[in-house]
C-alpha cells in the first residue's frame, strides 16, 4: 500500500525510523500552524472577513489514510480555521437580521490586563415579555459579538470613519436559578480583540449613544475541536486514534484470545428484548469487545431508517449499564442525544422494582435551554443541572441528609438533651429567660460534681424545670422582651416548651428526610448505595410514613406527647398505651443507625464540586459529541465509547471523545448514505471536512454490522429506497406487512400510501434570503394538510404530518400559510410538522409531503440532487408517503429524482394534482394570487375538466378575481362555479334582483356569493366539432350597484342576438335536480349565428 511509510512499527514493536521521523515533522508543522483560533478570529479585519477566499491556498484536501496521529490532527486545522471563516462571513453578510440587545453599562475586571487579557464586564438591559422571544437575545458563553453604537443595517454600518466596531467572546455569564425570579439587569464577561473605545465615553459622558451587542456566531464548538486538534503528543488519550489511521483487514473482527463467557452470560438479557437476529449479533459484538483488553478496536453498526437503530443502541447500553461498564454515550445533536437517553431511561424504569433506584447511574448533560429540557420531564432525574440542585440540598452541612440523619437519632434517643441544647442556644444569642439568681444556680450546679455528665443532666433538668415554670407564669416572655429590647423584629421568638420544641423539630426533620431519602435513592449511583442499602432506604421511608401517622395520634391525645417523652428513656422496660409507638421508634431508629453507616456523602452545597462528583461517579454519560469536552478525568476510568448518528458527526469533532481518558473501544452507529455533517465553506467541504470516521471506515473497508429489517414504513414506501440506495439488502418486518398497516386517511388512488402528484403549474422563485420557493405548491400543500385535517376529525388514533421541503424558503412560506392552526389540534390527534429534509433526519411521522419546489424547462433541480438528502426524505413516513412536485422537471434532470418520477408512473403511482377538485381549485387561486392569468386563460377549464358543463371566463372576472385579495373569496366563487358546471342552479323563487332589464334579464344570471359579491353569468353557445353545445360563460364578480352598469354594456352584445340563438341559450335540459348542456347538429343553424359569440369582449 504505502510502503515503510504506512508502517507505524518493525515486527518487535518498535517504530520505525521512518515513521519516526515522519511523525516528529507533522507535530512540528503543528507547532508552526496558529496557536489560538480565537486569537486568530480576533485578528481578522472586516476586509479579511469578506474575502471568500483568505484560507483558500491554505486548505488542502484531508486524505483517506494518515502517516501518524500527528498528520492526522493537523489535517483537519486549516479546514476548520476556513469554516469558521465562512460560517462568520455568513453571520456578516445577514448583520441586518441578527439578533442583539442593548448594553446598560461597560467595566474593566478585576483581571484585566492589556494587551491581551481585555476582560470586561458588560450588563445587559433586559427584556421581559415582549410577545416575542425571537427578537430577544440573551448572549451566552461562546458567543463572539460585535460591539457598536448602531443597529447595522448592513455591513459598512460595522466599519464607519470614525469609530469601527469591536469583536467580543462571551466567556462567562451567571447561571440563573429558573425557580429564582429574574435579576433586574443580565451581566457577562467578555474578552474583547482591543480596547473598548465606547467605554471611556460611557464612564465619562452622562449623555451617551446607546451601545449594542450584536450576535455573530458562536465558537464554543470550534474552540472544543480546536482545542483536541492541539492537544498534543504527550496528552489525550491517542489509542483509538491509532487504530483509524490506516486500513486493517481485522478491523471489526472478534478478538481470537478473549473468552465468550461474558457474551454467554449477557444473551438472556439480550434476548429478552425481542430483538431481530441482526440487532442481536450487533449487541452481542460490541459486549465481546468490551471484555478485550488486547486491544483497541472500533466497531460500526450500520442501521438504515427504521431499522430499530435506537432500540439496538438503548439495548447495548442497558446491557452495558447492568455490566457497570462506564460509557460515555454522544451525538451530532442535542435531539439525537436526548432520544437515545430517553429510551435508555425507559428501559430502566421498566425494568426497576425498585422505583427509580439505578438512575443515578445516568448522566445527561448539555445545555438545558438548547436542549429544551423543560419539555423532557422523563429526563429530569437523570439531567446534570437539575440533580446537582436536588444533591446540593441533600449534601448541605446544615440540612442536608447527614444532618438530618443524626438530628432525628438524636431527637428519636434523647429528646431532652436536645432541647438542653436548643436552650442553651437560646441563651447565647442573648434571648435567655434566666434572671441572675438562676444563673447564680447554674453555676453552683455545675460545679457541684467534677462528674461532667451528672452535672450536664442536672443542668439540663433544672433548665426544663425552670422553662416549664416560666412558661406558664409568662416569665419568659416578658423577661425575653427585656433582655431583647431594641433587637429587630422577629428576634422575640417565643420560647417553646419541651413538647411544642419535640413536635416542631420532629416534623422539621421528617420534612428534610422525606425529601432526602427518595432524591438520594435516585440521584447517588448505585456504587455508593447497593441495592441493599437502598432495600433499607425504601424501609425507611415507609417507616417514616407510619411513624408520623402515630406520631399524630400521640399529639392529639391529652398529655399523650409529654408521656412519649418521659418514656422514651425505659420505653423497653414498662408497657404502656403507646407501646406500639415505642416499638416503631425503636424499628426507625435501628434502620437510621444502618443508614448513618452505610451512606456516605460530601459536606458540600458547591455546585461545582458537586458536578464533579456527579461526573466520575456516573456508569453512563451521555452529551453532545462537543460537550464530551467537559468530562473530567479521575473517578473510574471510562471503558466505552458510544456515537450515535455517528455518519453525521464531523471526523475532527469526533476527536473531542475519542481521546477521552480510559477509552478502550469506540461503538459508532450510523448510516453513511443519510445526511452528513453540515459544512458552511464550499473550500472546505471540497476538502471533505464534513466527513465523518464513520463514512472514512466503510471507505477503507472496514467492517460494519447490517441491521437488515425495517419497522417503519409501508412496503410501497421502502421499495424504491430499498432498491436505490441499500441494493435490496433491506427486509420489510412483518408489521409494516400486515393489513392494518394499511391507512387511508383520504379517498382516491391519489392518496393511497405511496403516490408522486404533479403539480404543472408551479412557478419558481427566490426569496430575499435566496432561497428558492414555489408558491403553487405551498397552497396546494397547504390545501392538503386542510383537507387531511376535516377527514381525520374525530379518529380515535392520533395523525401526525410532516411536511418536507429541500429549501428554507418553502418551509417558512408553508409555515406562514399555515399559521399555528395545525401545530397541534384542540384534543391533541391532528399535528402538523414543517421541517427542512436536515431538519428531519432521524424523525418519522405517519403521513409525510414532500413538495420539491423546483419547475423549470431545465430539469435544473439544484442540491435536492444529493442522494443523501433524498435518501432521508423519502424514508420519513410510516403510513403514507405523498411527493408533490413538478413531474417533467424532475424526469429530465437526469438525478435520482428522474428515477423516482419513472417509478412512480411504472408502478401507477403517478397523479396530477387537478384530479381533486379540491387541489385544481387551490391552483387556481394560487395563480390568481401570483397574478399568472395568462396559464388561466391558456387553460381555463382547469377546475372543470370532469364538469358536465363547459365554463369560459371573460378577462375582467380574472381582473377582479386579482383585485380580490381575500383567498376565502376565492374559494367561494370557485365553489359556486363548481356547482354551476356540476349542473346545479338555485331555486326559482331565487330570481335575479329588478336591477336588470332588457334582454339581459332574459340570459344573464347574478348569484350571490358573499353579501355584497355577485357571481355574473349566462349561457351561451359554441361550436364544437360538428355541433353546437351550451356553456356557461362567466362575466364578472361585482357588489350590486355595479351590476346595472355591467348589464347595460352587454345589452348591446345580447341584443344582437337572433331569436333562435336566444332560444337556444335559454333552452334548458333537465335531468333529476340537474341542468345539463343541450347539444345541437351544427346543420341546423347558420355559420354566421355564432360570430358573435367567437367575438365576445367587453369594450370599456
Amino acid at each position: 500500500m504505502l510502503g515503510d511509510l504506512g508502517r507505524k512499527s518493525d515486527d518487535n514493536g518498535r517504530k520505525c525510523p521512518t515513521a519516526e521521523k515522519m511523525e516528529r515533522k507533522q507535530w512540528k508543522k503543528a507547532e508552526t500552524a496558529p496557536k489560538d483560533l480565537m486569537g486568530l478570529v480576533f485578528s481578522w479585519s472586516l476586509k479579511d472577513i469578506l474575502n471568500k477566499n483568505l484560507y483558500k491556498n491554505k486548505v488542502k484536501m484531508i486524505p483517506d489514510t494518515f502517516l501518524s496521529v500527528s498528520h492526522y490532527l493537523t489535517s483537519f486545522i486549516y479546514p476548520l480555521i476556513e469554516e469558521t471563516h465562512a460560517d462568520l462571513l455568513s453571520s456578516m453578510t445577514m448583520v441586518s437580521q441578527a439578533p442583539l440587545c442593548e448594553i446598560l453599562s461597560v467595566e474593566t475586571t478585576k483581571d484585566y490586563e492589556p494587551p491581551t487579557n481585555l476582560k470586561y464586564k458588560i450588563t445587559l438591559k433586559v427584556i421581559r415579555n415582549n410577545g416575542n422571544d425571537a427578537e430577544i437575545y440573551e448572549p451566552e458563553t461562546g458567543d463572539l459579538i460585535a460591539l457598536t453604537d448602531v443597529r447595522p443595517k448592513c455591513i459598512s454600518d460595522l466599519n464607519r470613519p470614525k469609530i469601527s466596531y469591536t469583536v467580543a467572546s462571551v466567556v462567562a455569564k451567571p447561571v440563573r436559578d429558573p425557580d429564582e425570579p429574574p435579576p433586574e439587569e443580565d451581566t457577562c464577561i467578555v474578552l474583547s480583540s482591543k480596547p473598548i473605545e465606547f467605554e471611556q465615553n460611557m464612564e465619562t459622558n452622562k449623555k451617551r449613544k446607546t451601545l449594542f451587542a450584536v450576535f455573530l456566531i458562536n465558537m464554543i464548538t470550534n474552540n472544543r475541536i480546536w482545542a483536541a486538534l492541539n492537544i498534543g503528543p504527550d496528552l489525550g488519550n491517542k489509542s483509538i486514534i491509532q487504530k483509524v489511521l490506516q486500513p486493517d483487514s481485522l478491523a471489526g473482527e472478534e478478538c481470537a484470545l478473549c473468552s465468550s463467557d461474558s457474551v454467554s452470560n449477557s444473551e438472556p438479557m439480550v434476548s429478552s428484548f425481542d430483538l431481530n437476529d441482526s440487532q442481536k449479533a450487533a449487541v452481542l459484538s460490541c459486549i465481546a469487545a468490551r471484555e478485550c483488553h488486547h486491544q483497541n478496536s472500533i466497531k460500526q453498526i450500520w442501521g438504515p431508517p427504521g431499522t430499530g437503530k435506537t432500540k439496538t443502541v438503548a439495548t447495548l447500553l442497558f446491557a452495558l449499564y447492568r455490566m457497570k461498564c462506564r460509557t460515555v454515550t454522544c451525538a451530532p445533536t442535542n435531539i439525537a442525544v436526548l432520544t437515545v437517553t430517553e429510551r435508555l431511561v425507559g428501559l430502566v424504569r421498566d425494568s426497576n422494582e425498585y422505583g427509580t433506584y439505578g438512575l443515578g447511574d445516568i448522566l445527561l448533560f448539555g445545555n438545558g435551554k438548547r436542549m429544551k429540557i423543560d419539555d423532557h420531564r422523563d429526563l429530569h432525574d437523570v439531567f446534570l443541572d437539575f440533580r446537582v440542585k436536588i444533591l446540593a440540598n441533600c449534601f448541605s452541612p446544615r440540612s442536608g441528609w447527614k444532618h438530618s440523619l443524626e438530628s432525628m437519632i438524636c431527637l428519636l434517643e434523647d429528646p431532652k438533651e436536645m432541647y438542653s441544647t436548643y436552650l442553651r442556644e437560646r441563651m447565647n444569642q442573648g434571648k435567655g429567660v434566666q434572671t441572675n439568681q438562676e444563673k447564680e444556680e447554674d453555676i453552683q450546679s455545675q460545679s457541684f460534681n467534677k462528674d461532667g455528665r451528672k452535672n450536664k443532666k442536672s443542668w439540663m433538668r433544672k433548665d426544663i424545670e425552670r422553662t416549664l415554670k416560666n412558661s406558664k407564669k409568662g416569665k419568659g416572655k416578658k423577661q425575653q422582651d427585656k433582655n431583647s429590647e431594641g433587637a429587630t423584629d422577629g428576634s422575640c421568638d417565643k420560647l417553646l416548651t419541651l413538647e411544642e420544641f419535640f413536635k416542631k423539630k420532629f416534623y422539621d426533620i421528617v420534612n428534610n428526610l422525606k425529601f432526602c431519602i427518595p432524591k438520594l435513592r435516585t440521584h447517588l449511583p448505585t456504587s455508593l448505595i447497593p441495592l441493599e442499602v437502598a432495600k433499607n432506604m425504601i424501609g425507611a421511608h415507609r417507616l417514616l410514613e407510619s411513624f408520623i401517622t402515630l406520631f399524630q395520634n400521640v399529639s392529639v391525645e391529652s398529655k399523650g406527647l409529654k408521656e412519649v417523652i418521659e418514656k422514651i428513656g425505659d420505653a423497653g422496660k414498662s408497657v404502656d398505651r403507646f407501646c406500639k409507638f415505642h416499638k416503631t421508634r425503636r424499628k426507625f431508629l435501628e434502620i437510621l443507625r444502618c443508614l448513618r453507616q452505610a451512606i456516605e456523602v460530601p459536606n458540600t452545597t458547591d455546585h461545582y464540586r458537586i458536578k464533579s462528583f456527579c461526573l466520575q461517579n456516573a456508569t453512563l454519560l451521555f452529551c453532545t459529541a462537543s460537550s464530551s469536552a467537559k468530562i473530567p478525568v479521575g473517578g473510574k476510568p471510562i471503558e466505552l465509547l458510544v456515537i450515535d448518528e455517528a455518519a453525521q458527526l464531523k471526523e475532527c469533532e469526533s476527536a473531542i471523545p475519542l481521546q477521552i481518558s480510559g477509552i478502550r473501544h469506540a461503538i459508532l452507529i450510523g448510516d453513511e448514505l443519510q445526511l452528513p455533517a453540515m459544512v458552511k465553506s464550499k473550500i472546505s467541504e471540497e476538502a471533505k471536512f464534513g466527513r465523518s470516521l464513520f463514512q472514512r471506515l466503510v471507505l477503507l473497508g472496514h467492517r460494519k454490522h447490517l441491521l437488515n429489517l425495517q419497522y417503519r414504513m409501508h412496503p410501497s414506501i421502502s421499495l424504491f429506497p430499498n432498491r436505490e440506495f441499500y441494493d435490496n439488502l433491506i427486509l420489510d418486518a412483518p408489521n409494516v406487512k400486515e393489513r392494518k398497516y394499511e391507512r387511508s386517511y383520504l379517498h382516491g388512488n391519489m392518496y393511497g400510501s405511496y403516490s408522486f402528484i404533479n403539480v404543472a403549474y408551479g412557478k419558481e422563485e427566490f426569496d430575499y434570503r435566496y432561497s428558492t420557493r414555489n408558491m403553487v405548491e405551498v397552497v396546494v400543500v397547504s390545501e392538503m394538510v386542510a383537507t387531511l385535517a376535516k377527514a381525520t376529525k374525530g379518529r380515535k388514533q392520533r395523525v401526525s404530518v410532516g411536511i418536507i421541503s429541500p429549501y428554507k424558503a418553502q418551509v417558512y412560506a408553508i409555515q406562514d400559510r399555515l399559521g399555528k392552526k395545525y401545530t397541534s389540534s384542540a384534543d391533541g390527534k391532528f399535528s402538523v410538522s414543517v421541517r427542512s429534509v436536515d431538519g428531519f433526519q432521524g424523525g418519522e411521522e405517519d403521513i409525510i409531503i414532500i413538495s420539491t419546489v423546483r419547475c423549470n424547462l431545465k430539469g435544473s433541480v439544484g442540491f435536492i440532487s444529493n442522494r443523501q438528502r433524498t435518501n432521508v426524505a423519502l424514508t420519513r413516513a410510516r403510513y403514507c408517503l405523498w411527493i408533490f412536485g413538478n413531474g417533467p422537471t424532475l424526469e429530465h434532470s437526469g438525478t435520482v429524482w428522474g428515477k423516482l418520477v419513472n417509478d412512480a408512473k411504472d408502478r401507477g403511482c403517478f397523479h396530477n394534482a387537478e384530479e381533486d377538485n379540491n387541489l385544481a381549485r387551490a391552483i387556481t387561486t394560487s395563480l390568481v394570487e401570483l397574478g399568472e392569468l395568462h396559464l388561466l386563460q391558456k387553460q381555463d377549464s382547469l377546475l372543470f375538466r370532469k364538469a358536465r358543463w363547459k365554463v369560459h371566463f371573460s378577462d375582467d372576472f380574472w381582473k377582479s378575481m386579482v383585485r380580490i385579495k381575500s383567498v376565502e373569496i376565492h374559494n367561494k366563487v370557485f365553489c359556486l362555479l363548481e356547482k354551476l358546471s356540476s349542473g346545479w342552479r338555485r331555486p326559482d323563487n331565487e330570481a335575479n334582483p329588478n336591477t336588470i332589464n332588457g334582454t339581459c334579464l332574459q340570459l344573464l344570471e347574478l348569484y350571490k356569493v358573499t353579501k355584497i359579491l355577485n357571481l355574473v353569468w349566462s349561457v351561451e353557445i359554441l361550436k364544437e366539432d360538428s355541433n353546437y353545445i351550451q356553456v356557461l360563460k362567466v362575466w364578472d364578480i361585482l357588489p350590486m350597484e355595479r351590476t346595472p352598469k355591467q348589464a347595460a354594456r352587454l345589452e348591446n352584445l345580447f341584443g344582437n342576438k337572433r331569436v333562435i340563438d336566444m332560444d337556444h341559450c335559454k333552452f334548458k335540459c333537465v335531468e333529476g335536480n340537474l341542468e345539463v348542456p343541450m347539444t345541437w347538429p351544427a346543420d341546423d343553424e347558420p355559420e354566421q349565428s355564432l360570430s358573435s359569440f367567437k367575438s365576445l369582449s367587453l369594450q370599456s
